[in-house]
């Protein structure tokens, strides 16, 4: 018997958004780890808004704000408004940030006027850390063997807003507007963003000069977790500088000040001053030798050893994170100007690229 089109909604309901999503939904053991290391942050909070005048309109939970940022990584979406737009219908969203059904969203400024607020209590990087506190408990990091790398990420400006310090703009396209740069010389030492002031001309191997800015992140071998992660601008020096600041950091957390701590790094990072500063901080370099034309910095003996051999197989982990940002987190060109928000949402993609790695792990390795 053919069934009737029609629509007749009920006039009560007595199911909870909890029921719609499936058991096995991969988001559920997400949003445990990501409440845990949110009911850690309550003095973070609480000192985000101790200044604001008594009797006001209550302002949206930040923990509310932070799942939804959170969430809007892990499903690849634009922007703010799209994500609003979808969590007005999606009830898998609703869920997970943590609006009833007759929640009514947010506008997407919400997002704009707490970034800044976020940023000055650094409340992404609290949630970083706590979100690895998770691993360790769990004994998922080895806490002595790490590895470091960068990669580039394309600001959210042009060619064409690059024009000279001193407003003598002419020599870039003739004042005809068309931003035809052919033939004059333009550096960062001269030129620089009117969009983006922090982004920096930079060209990698046999990439073209864009705008951009350089992440850099610290890798745990044993799972291949980020624990340390950061934004810099552009330069042929921040790799080196950005590692020796993260292992440093590495050095000092871990629990016995005796522990062999051991470094792997691409050939980018074989340079004299670096593997020096290694030795000194008592870290071990296990940095791949360049010996192109030169000799390498990085003595035989530690090049011949078991340990190195796996820190070079090991170090290819870090790849991952930089992948997962860049394809699923849309990294690649990041749609926020300044050097504290690229490094807030660079922040932001790592912590959910271990929530997920996390969640895996909790399968095979609970």
């Amino acid at each position: 018997m053919r069934g009737t089109d029609t629509f007749i909604e009920s006039l009560f309901s007595v199911r909870k958004l909890d029921d719609f999503v499936p058991r096995s939904h991969p988001l559920r053991s997400i949003r445990v780890m990501a409440n845990d290391a949110l009911a850690k942050m309550d003095r973070v909070f609480a000192g985000m808004y101790e200044a604001d005048i008594k009797g006001g309109r209550p302002s949206i939970a930040p923990e509310k704000l932070l799942r939804a940022m959170l969430l809007q990584v892990l499903y690849s979406i634009r922007s703010e408004r799209q994500l609003m737009e979808q969590t007005q219908y999606n009830l898998l969203f609703r869920w997970f940030i943590g609006l009833s059904m007759d929640d009514s969203v947010w506008v997407p400024t919400v997002f704009t006027k707490n970034r800044e607020r976020l940023i000055r209590h650094d409340a992404v990087v609290e949630f970083f850390n706590e979100v690895l506190s998770i691993a360790q408990k769990k004994n998922w990091l080895s806490g002595e063997h790490f590895s470091v790398d960068g990669t580039l990420i394309q600001a959210w400006a042009g060619h064409k807003s690059f024009v000279r310090k001193d407003g003598d703009d002419g020599d870039n396209d003739g004042g005809s507007g068309k931003g035809d740069f052919k033939g004059s010389k333009r550096s960062n030492e001269t030129h620089e963003s009117k969009t983006d002031p922090d982004a920096r001309l930079y060209r990698k191997g046999k990439t073209a000069s864009e705008l951009r800015y350089m992440g850099h992140t610290l890798t745990d071998n044993r799972h291949g977790l980020v624990v340390n992660a950061r934004v810099s601008c552009a330069d042929g020096h921040a790799e080196r500088e950005a590692a020796k600041v993260m292992i440093n950091d590495a050095r000092q957390a871990a629990k016995d000040a005796a522990a062999q701590i051991t470094l792997g790094a691409d050939k980018g990072y074989d340079a004299e001053e670096f593997i020096a500063a290694c030795q000194q901080m008592k870290v071990t370099p296990h940095v791949a030798q360049n010996t192109s034309g030169r000799r390498s910095a990085v003595p035989d003996e530690i090049a011949r050893s078991a340990g190195y051999a796996i820190s070079q197989q090991k170090r290819k982990l870090i790849e991952q994170g930089f992948g997962w940002a860049k394809t699923v987190g849309h990294m690649r060109q990041v749609m926020v100007r300044g050097l504290k928000k690229v490094d807030q949402m660079f922040v932001l993609n790592m912590a959910a690229y271990n929530l997920v790695r996390m969640r895996s792990l909790g399968q095979v390795r609970p």
